[in-house]
């Protein structure tokens, strides 16, 4: 690293020695994180875990987090601007070609692979140099755990993007270092599957004593579920996501809508088991969705002091709901101006006479950043994965059943009807799924585990979007070519060649 730095100052001095060719710059570098003058403290380490947290940030942002899946699935889209309707109509090309050129890279799936990767290589760091730094052993021990945590996390949401992937798990010494060859999936979820081993036997502390941000010890278990479910590891999903319900550390809000309002957000924590934290100060963290959600020219004063009416439900979705269910109050037909007056559905966006407006990221009083955090992992999600696991495993059981309908009464519905068969019972769980996270990035990732996008996504049309061409390569997204054209090792998607 030393050499590369030193390589790019003689490049940046290269006027000055044309005069001067005697002259010879020999420093010893310190603002790297790299050299080998970091690590070695206490405050050194928590600053190496902040930089792998931090690339939660790149991620969060834009959000390609969220919005890659969003504007995929059959839940909600965009305004038909362009970049953004690449994801809804399928139209993205191996460079993404119309979301560069209309700077809008960070909602994109280029995004997600520079982001996780700029992750996984600090995780790397600091797994490699933490333990040898002079501090708490104990305190050593829970940033290791966490870093392997995030690793896991990032090839995790690389692998459910992309597929097979490369699994980087040493630093980059060197830049022939940082050129990796594509991973099997099965060899993904291995490295997946041991780095939250180590995770989990780092002493990392439960909720309520976590840091805001940071991980507690059953989001690892919470992470190992929903990988586990992904990798149809039906039993392992189970195992990992009874630990987190037993455990009895989180419980479900008695109001879903409390969950996403502005000022609950801490009381919320109890169900928010973890989340793209916001930071409302400037500089910080904040993303796009509460103004992308509002209706368009700032209009709706509940939604936020500025929107851009950018991003809708399907009706269809939006009709989908039981009336009683409390979650429908998440999405709104219609909405109050700034002069109190209630503006109709076939006004809320010229764009379509059936627009209906999400609500689960308003933010009605900052004037400086935004102050809603993005869901990543909900004590729903692990229920919902237990019990898909369970009906995987054993069938439409009691036990099935019991992990549902949790959510189902807060949501002020009946339990599930009994007597439904195994197939049945798992779309009932689907769909539940599909209901309880919309818009949280979610249900674009349920269809192509389940291979269903194929036959969901050309029934998601309206007047804006009136077909929807997707193919089977859409399973998976195509790799930056501006990746595979810096590293000879990475060859892309089969489908996308």
């Amino acid at each position: 690293m030393k050499k590369l730095l030193k390589l790019t100052t003689y490049l940046g001095m290269a006027g000055t020695a044309l005069i001067a060719p005697s002259c010879q710059l020999d420093e010893t570098i310190y603002s790297s994180i790299y050299t080998d003058a970091f690590y070695k403290t206490a405050a050194d380490a928590e600053k190496g875990l902040i930089s792998v947290y931090g690339a939660l940030g790149s991620l969060g942002g834009g959000p390609a987090m969220t919005l890659v899946a969003d504007f995929s699935d059959d839940q909600t889209y965009p305004r038909g601007v362009v970049g953004r309707n690449t994801l809804t109509q399928f139209t993205y090309d191996v460079n993404y070609t119309t979301q560069r050129s209309n700077s809008r890279l960070n909602e994109s799936p280029q995004q997600i692979w520079t982001s996780c990767y700029a992750g996984i290589e600090k995780a790397n760091w600091v797994i490699a140099k933490v333990p040898d730094a002079m501090m708490d052993e104990t305190r050593k021990k829970q940033i290791v755990g966490e870093a392997y945590f995030l690793r896991a996390f990032y090839h995790w949401f690389l692998s459910k993007n992309f597929g097979d992937i490369p699994v980087k798990i040493s630093p980059s010494y060197s830049e022939t270092d940082a050129l990796t060859a594509k991973s099997p999936k099965a060899d993904v979820y291995k490295q997946i599957y041991a780095d939250l081993d180590q995770a989990l036997n780092a002493g990392l502390v439960s909720y309520p004593n976590v840091e805001k941000g940071r991980v507690a010890k059953e989001v690892v278990n919470a992470l190992y579920a929903k990988a586990a479910l992904y990798n149809e590891d039906w039993a392992k999903a189970l195992e990992q996501a009874k630990i987190v319900i037993n455990s009895g550390k989180y419980a479900l809000m008695s109001d879903v809508r409390d969950v996403y309002k502005y000022d609950k957000e801490d009381a919320a924590r109890i169900e928010n088991m973890w989340a793209f934290e916001v930071d409302p100060v400037s500089p910080g963290l904040g993303h796009q969705l509460t103004g992308l959600c509002g209706p368009p020219g700032s209009a709706g004063p509940e939604y936020a002091r500025t929107s851009y009416g950018s991003m809708f439900a399907y009706q269809a979705f939006f009709d989908s709901f039981d009336p009683a269910d409390k979650r429908r109050t998440l999405l709104d037909t219609n909405y109050i101006d700034k002069n109190g007056k209630v503006v109709p559905q076939k006004g809320i966006t010229p764009i379509t006479t059936k627009g209906v407006l999400i609500k689960k990221y308003q933010d009605p009083v900052s004037t400086v950043g935004l102050i809603p955090n993005i869901p990543i992992f909900r004590l729903p999600d692990v229920y919902l994965i237990a019990a898909e696991a369970e009906a995987r495993l054993n069938g439409a059981t009691a036990a099935a059943y019991d992990f549902v309908n949790p959510i189902r009464k807060r949501a002020g519905l009946a339990d599930l009807k009994t007597g439904l068969t195994k197939d049945a019972l798992i779309e009932a769980i689907l769909q539940e799924r599909a209901w309880e996270f919309f818009a949280e990035g979610d249900r674009w990732y349920d269809l192509t585990r389940t291979g269903k996008f194929l036959t969901v996504i050309p029934k998601a049309v309206n007047e804006v979007y009136p077909t929807r061409n997707v193919t089977a390569k859409n399973k998976y997204f195509p790799i930056p070519l501006d990746e595979i054209n810096a590293n000879a090792k990475l060859e892309q998607n089969p489908d996308w060649k």
